[in-house]
């Protein structure tokens, strides 16, 4: 089948003033970018004619960073993002409870976020308790790094005064030292949500449509899976032998498990079977600064020592950085605070000191630090020496910029996701939201990259504003070259898959602070519409 689009403005993302009139698709592939009188003599009978009715036509959008398993398993959960006090948070339970019928079995919500609750710090299973004292139940705070259980479940995983606090993790307690049931952290999470994830009812494939669709409608066709263990590469490569993927779905697997997977599934190492692919590696070196678990090298606001925590050791960290190196494997690196950046940096920088071939090797890798949000100057330099990508959630600057500020002061806050500062280093960032931590929204994440203006309306760092056309390369070609795709994804080229998303407007031509209100209107995955918006 194919389609030629014309009349309407197409942004290639090759450079900011290309203009071409007209782009032909054939078998799910580019196969004509320029002239319209050109495009149509290279038409067949049978070639569908699309007119963009002014419309903008533009490569689709890739996901740099996020969990789609997640972001599926949450389709079943209760969504706690609006509640704004802890009475709001038991009615929106006890609602979700009555309708589906919860009388035994577990109930998990996710989204809250104790920096927006009216009491401005998280509940416990005291406000939990009032839900049910029978049900286990688990919250999930909005960044991942955090939950709430009630006393039926901190009782069902044994956890009580006597469990030590895990390293890179900690149970919050009682004055006598009983768990409160706030829990900080994956080390001491895990227990928590083996048990309830292994216990929650779910159609896993139902709810993965679900989660492409949640990405098809923000113009989005390849996403990552970035933490993935055994079990659940499992799931996935099982929806992919049944054919259940549209889009393109890349897998970051657990550093210390990656080997286990790839045994089992060597097809998918760095190839797709069914749309899914191993990309490589994923370590998580420290929390959420929103969270005040990120590990920063100097104390958050207010304290004297208090800096946040490693999730890692330093030993554990050379290990997995040899170990991606010989493997020949691409590594994420979850990095939020400034130390934890350090730690990883300096990890790369000790295995390449004595074999200047190393160098060489990690710059082909092409190792990634995810969401950099204090990531300092000195930093960004040695990154650009190894060939490092930051990945930037900057809609930090938005979502929560006005506690980054509080958290961090206004010297440091001002300067979280420093893409400017990336750009001037020669560094090809990317941009994420890390679904589910919040909607993959591209258009709002470009606005926040443009303006950087937090949710009070405060400007923040705007030394570190880039261009329109700048930030698009963050979520297009720019996003490609992490998942070394830039020879068949990001711009509109001959020769490059269909994959393509249709706006209502031009980003470039469109006031900067309306860029988050441009509306997609169809998402093409090679050639086949995924996608369309309902009128």
């Amino acid at each position: 089948m194919e389609k030629l689009y014309y009349n309407g403005d197409i942004i290639t993302m090759r450079k900011e003033n290309d203009a071409p009139e007209a782009v032909l698709v054939s078998k799910g592939r580019i196969a004509f970018v320029g002239d319209l009188k050109e495009a149509k003599q290279r038409c067949t009978a049978e070639t569908e004619l699309v007119d963009l009715q002014g419309k903008t036509l533009m490569p689709s959008f890739i996901d740099a960073h996020g969990h789609i398993t997640m972001l599926a398993q949450y389709t079943a959960f209760a969504n706690l993002g609006k509640c704004t006090d802890f009475q709001q948070l038991e009615e929106t339970l006890l609602a979700y409870q009555k309708e589906k019928d919860i009388q035994d079995g577990v109930m998990i919500a996710y989204g809250y976020d104790h920096n927006f609750l009216a009491e401005q710090k998280h509940p416990t299973k005291a406000v939990l308790d009032r839900v049910s004292a029978e049900i286990p139940i688990c919250i999930l705070h909005t960044s991942g790094h955090m939950c709430v259980a009630n006393s039926a479940l901190l009782e069902a995983c044994g956890i009580t005064e006597d469990t030590p606090d895990p390293e890179g993790g900690k149970f919050g307690r009682e004055e006598n030292g009983e768990p409160n049931g706030y829990i900080e952290e994956v080390p001491a999470m895990t227990k928590v949500l083996m048990f309830m994830f292994s216990r929650a009812a779910a159609d896993f494939e139902k709810q993965m449509e679900l989660a492409q669709n949640t990405y098809l409608k923000y113009g989005i066709t390849t996403v990552q899976d970035g933490a993935v263990n055994p079990s659940a590469f499992q799931k996935l490569a099982a929806v992919a032998e049944a054919g259940g993927f549209c889009l393109d779905v890349i897998a970051y697997l657990m550093a210390d498990e990656a080997n286990q997977t790839v045994e089992a599934y060597p097809a998918y190492e760095n190839q797709y079977c069914g749309r899914l692919k191993i990309g490589g590696e994923k370590i998580i070196l420290d929390g959420s600064p929103q969270g005040r678990s990120a590990w920063l090298s100097k104390p958050y606001e207010g304290e004297e020592t208090y800096c946040g925590y490693p999730a890692c050791t330093d030993g554990q960290v050379k290990q997995w950085v040899e170990n991606s190196i010989k493997a020949k494997r691409q590594l994420l690196a979850h990095c939020n605070g400034d130390a934890a950046s350090q730690q990883y940096l300096d990890a790369f920088s000790q295995a390449v000191s004595d074999m200047p071939e190393k160098l060489e090797q990690v710059q082909a890798l092409r190792p990634v630090m995810i969401h950099c949000q204090t990531v300092r100057e000195d930093q960004l330099e040695e990154m650009s020496r190894l060939g490092m990508i930051p990945s930037i959630f900057v809609a930090h600057t938005w979502y929560w910029g006005d506690v980054h500020l509080k958290n961090l002061g206004p010297v440091r806050g001002s300067q979280i996701s420093p893409v400017k500062s990336a750009l001037q280093h020669g560094l090809v960032y990317n941009f994420h939201q890390d679904p589910p931590v919040v909607e993959p929204d591209m258009l709002h994440t470009v606005w926040c990259a443009v303006n950087r203006i937090t949710r009070t309306g405060q400007p923040i760092g705007q030394e570190q504003c880039i261009s329109v056309f700048e930030a698009l390369k963050g979520i297009t070609i720019h996003g490609a070259y992490a998942y070394h795709e830039e020879d068949r994804k990001g711009t509109l080229e001959a020769g490059k898959l269909a994959d393509l998303v249709v706006l209502d407007r031009n980003p470039l031509k469109t006031d900067k602070m309306q860029i988050r209100d441009i509306q997609v209107l169809e998402t093409v995955k090679e050639g086949k519409t995924l996608y369309r918006k309902e009128e």
